[in-house]
């Protein structure tokens, strides 16, 4: 029942954020900057609350799933599959993505002023992201720390895995430390409960915000671009289903219902960071392994970010289209594997997507100034790609937990 609380509150809360924005927009024009600006910082103070316990939950949970699995070869066995889930799921996205802005050509016939790119300036300096050395700096921690303060979850999980394999060689010495890094991590579930409840103020902020400054129009402006993207999440989301139905059963439909309130507040806020803590509860509510959800879904957030692999391929033949750019079905295949590798080095970077999209535009001679033509739409597609990563990371901590008891 109070769970069935939080998720109503949330949807009030949405609502009225919706309402409140189009009064802003349409009645009050002077006050958009200043609202926007001081409405939106209810999201942030629910989202920095939410951070300040990511790195703590990620180090305790993943260090004692690991000590407590005791066989190394299972740490190896479950994290080939989560690898294998993830690789094949970003193939599917992205190809979803790119047949589906093939099939609409939501770029063509567009009337948008190709001049006006200035929004894209402070994007285009920031695709040195894409780099082997930066990829490797994102993945191994030069400290602790560090990574702990800037809330690398990547980073953590690296040397939360070394901590947690030496941890489990220690045998009895070790299981002092496996005790107060559980409970540690109880504590911080038990936060998670507290922080939840201001998910719908951090809900009202960021849609009443993004409403007041952009307005219910942009719907219609960009209505052909959202239509296709939407029919391509529906799409991805009845896919991920369907395999996760035909591994976990019936049980997918649990597994829904448990994920309800992470679902509807990463769409909200258009941070699936935001709901990590909570997934984690809920995962195990659900009756997920702690071992197995402690070790896959850390991964999962670095290499299984479904909605955004979709919306790579989905958004870089749109900016293509916009400025009749012929690309072959070669080149389109080519750059579905560029995405496929690009997108891993990025994880965690703030908007790591339309980095990715830059970047990939410019490799293919496609403009990449023409990110400037989706970022007035990018915080509502956020809201699509946020839900679906969601969804994706807790199917496949779901179905690799039941991979892991058919095989016991």
């Amino acid at each position: 029942m109070k769970n069935n609380k939080l998720f109503i509150a949330i949807i009030i809360a949405l609502l009225i954020g919706i309402v409140v924005g189009s009064i802003i927009h349409y009645q009050l024009p002077e006050y958009i900057e200043s609202f926007s600006t001081n409405i939106k910082l209810l999201g942030t103070i629910f989202i920095r609350l939410v951070q300040m316990i990511i790195a703590p939950l990620v180090f305790c949970t993943l260090v004692v799933g690991i000590a407590k699995m005791g066989d190394m070869s299972m740490v190896g066995r479950v994290g080939a599959k989560a690898m294998g889930w993830f690789m094949s799921a970003s193939l599917v996205s992205l190809s979803i993505g790119l047949i589906l802005v093939n099939w609409f050509k939501p770029g063509k016939g567009t009337n948008f002023n190709i001049q006006n790119t200035a929004s894209a300036d402070e994007l285009l300096t920031k695709t040195n992201s894409l780099t082997l050395q930066s990829f490797v700096e994102h993945l191994i921690p030069k400290s602790i720390f560090e990574a702990f303060a800037h809330n690398e979850v990547l980073q953590i999980v690296v040397f939360s895995v070394f901590f947690g394999i030496a941890l489990s060689t220690l045998g009895k010495k070790g299981k002092i430390i496996i005790k107060l890094f559980d409970r540690v991590s109880e504590v911080v579930l038990k936060m998670v409960t507290y922080i939840m409840w201001t998910a719908p103020l951090g809900v009202l902020g960021a849609i009443s915000a993004a409403v007041a400054t952009y307005g219910l129009k942009i719907f219609f402006t960009y209505a052909k671009y959202l239509a296709a993207f939407a029919s391509g999440l529906i799409l991805l989301w009845f896919v991920l289903i369907f395999v996760g139905y035909l591994i976990i059963g019936k049980d997918v439909w649990r597994l829904l219902k448990a994920i309800k309130e992470p679902l509807l507040i990463a769409f909200s806020t258009t941070s699936s960071e935001a709901v990590f803590p909570k997934l984690v509860e809920q995962l195990k509510a659900y009756g997920c392994s702690p071992k197995i959800v402690s070790f896959t879904l850390p991964l999962g957030y670095s290499f299984n970010l479904d909605g955004s692999m979709m919306y790579l391929t989905f958004a870089s033949i749109f900016i293509a289209q916009i400025y009749d750019v012929h690309m072959s079905l070669g080149d389109q295949i080519l750059m579905l594997l560029v995405l496929m590798v690009t997108s891993k080095g990025v994880a965690g970077v703030p908007r790591a997507s339309l980095i990715v999209i830059v970047a990939t535009c410019a490799m293919f001679n496609i403009p990449p100034e023409g990110i400037a033509f989706i970022l007035p739409i990018d915080h509502f597609c956020d809201m699509g790609r946020s839900m679906t990563n969601v969804l994706g990371n807790a199917l496949s901590t779901a179905a690799i937990d039941k991979f892991e008891n058919d095989d016991a």
